[in-house]
């Protein structure tokens, strides 16, 4: 029987407490907000033992310089993620795993992946950030495989992944405070490629991605059966999966398989794998490509080929995917083709940038803003500055946003909703975000989008960004039917 301490008790902290007591293991807690053997305060003392246990399993929430992530360490303890502990019961032979990380684009291409995986007849789940807890699914004797949705604070406590297929996404600057620096944060996320089975994936377009993914194959980090694979929107070079004439192409080893009969690389390819125009859900009413998704949905091919699946198997189910709530989606909308369009999921800078870009010049009233969590914008609107007719900006940290308008944008017209102070606020006073809605609603003209991608977290204001998105679509709906006409 073995013995751990489990560090912060939210949905993946109390999975791991339910697995662990399951198996018949010693578990005690930590936790100041929930029921618990400890609270933060007693395991941060120096003088509390941890060498009573064979591994401390943490909520990732808690910086590595957190003084217990310190202490057990140095009494010669595991901290660990419940990842890592998912992967070290997790069964080989019967269970393979796909992981996915990056800044954005996440949860898409997790959903995107394991739809495809069981369109192919697999028993998948997505796990992770989202869908099963992870330490259950792992030891679920009716699932083959996990497509496991990783952040950078779970990989920084996670040591000996080998995962059948890795993918990242891309790399922008985020959470740079909880991991001390871009370089810092860009090495965890670049432990997904260590051990790779199969395919390594990446982010052709983004240089940083490419610089870890080189790495990783000049370090020998994967697997030497494993092939690497770059996605990109524009025509692919050899290795990569791209766009060109309006078609995806596929001129990487994955058509074929790594590997011919004597073990030679496979020469790759190309092959013209199907139209764009087939992915009704991954385009503008118009036809218009949302890059973002389109990106995600080549990543998604490229793990599930990787992973053994046909090429017909991953464009049938790509073809039948629709997004889940909170990304690009229109969620009311008058007779005069005014849009309202939630992407409350863009809480950051290279998110909401990416959400911009989908929409034509002078289209976008964009309402922003939230907290800022250290970020700046300035890149964002000089980038996407054209595409905007005016801002409304929430939240209650709006001093960065205003600044980066008022050095790229000065021009561009704007409403700022102040937040509601409790001292001095009826409480009558109306919701943000109807204000918000009501303000952007008035510069709104036939054919032009309302687009929510705040670059922001929403904890501010919302309980998540879920009920930002929630609350975006009431009020719009509601402004509509006053207005629809």
């Amino acid at each position: 029987m073995a013995s751990y301490l489990v560090v912060g008790l939210g949905v993946s902290g109390q999975g791991v407490v339910s697995a662990l007591t399951e198996r018949g293991d010693s578990v005690q807690t930590v936790d100041d907000k929930k029921p618990a053997d400890y609270t933060l305060a007693d395991i941060n003392a120096e003088s509390f033992d941890f060498t009573r246990f064979d591994a401390v399993i943490t909520s990732p929430g808690f910086k590595p310089s957190t003084p217990f992530v310190t202490h057990a360490r140095e009494a010669g303890v595991d901290v660990i993620s419940d990842v890592e502990l998912a992967w070290r019961w997790h069964h080989a032979d019967v269970q393979s795993w796909i992981g996915i990380t990056g800044t954005n684009g996440k949860t898409t291409t997790t959903e995107m992946t394991t739809a495809i995986m069981q369109h192919a007849g697999s028993k998948a789940a997505a796990v992770g950030n989202i869908g099963h807890a992870i330490t259950t699914a792992s030891v679920d004797p009716q699932l083959d495989t996990l497509v496991a949705e990783l952040s950078s604070f779970q990989l920084h406590y996670t040591s000996s992944l080998a995962l059948t297929c890795a993918a990242i996404t891309n790399l922008a600057d985020d959470h740079l405070d909880w991991h001390g620096g871009f370089e810092n944060y860009a090495a965890d996320k670049a432990k997904i490629y260590r051990g790779v089975q199969r395919a390594v994936v990446y982010n052709a377009d983004d240089a940083r991605v490419v610089e870890r993914a080189l790495a990783a194959r000049d370090a020998g980090q994967a697997a030497s059966s494993a092939i690497f694979v770059g996605f990109t929107l524009g025509a692919p070079e050899e290795g990569q999966v791209g766009v060109e004439d309006g078609w995806i192409v596929d001129r990487s080893a994955l058509s074929l398989g790594q590997q011919d009969a004597e073990g030679e690389d496979v020469p790759a390819v190309q092959q013209r794998i199907a139209p764009i125009s087939r992915f009704t859900h991954l385009t503008e009413p118009d036809g218009t490509v949302y890059p973002h998704l389109l990106a995600d949905a080549l990543c998604a091919y490229c793990l599930s080929r990787g992973a053994g699946v046909s090429a017909e198997d991953a464009i049938e189910a790509l073809a039948q995917f629709a997004p889940s709530g909170h990304r690009i989606q229109t969620v009311a909308e008058t007779k005069s083709a005014i849009r309202f369009v939630d992407d409350s999921k863009a809480t950051n800078a290279h998110a909401a940038a990416a959400s911009l870009s989908s929409y034509p010049a002078g289209r976008v009233i964009w309402i922003s803003g939230g907290l800022a969590k250290g970020a700046e914008f300035g890149d964002l609107i000089a980038e996407q500055k054209n595409r905007m007719k005016a801002a409304v900006i929430i939240g209650v940290d709006q001093r960065p946003m205003l600044e980066a308008l008022d050095a790229h944008a000065p021009e561009l017209p704007r409403t700022v909703i102040q937040p509601a102070d409790s001292e001095t606020t009826d409480s009558a006073a109306e919701p943000i975000m109807r204000q918000a809605v009501e303000a952007a609603a008035a510069y709104a003209q036939p054919g032009d989008v309302i687009l929510m991608a705040p670059a922001c977290a929403s904890m501010d204001q919302f309980v998540s960004y879920a009920d930002r998105g929630d609350q975006f679509a009431t009020y719009a709906q509601e402004w509509v039917a006053a207005h629809g006409e």
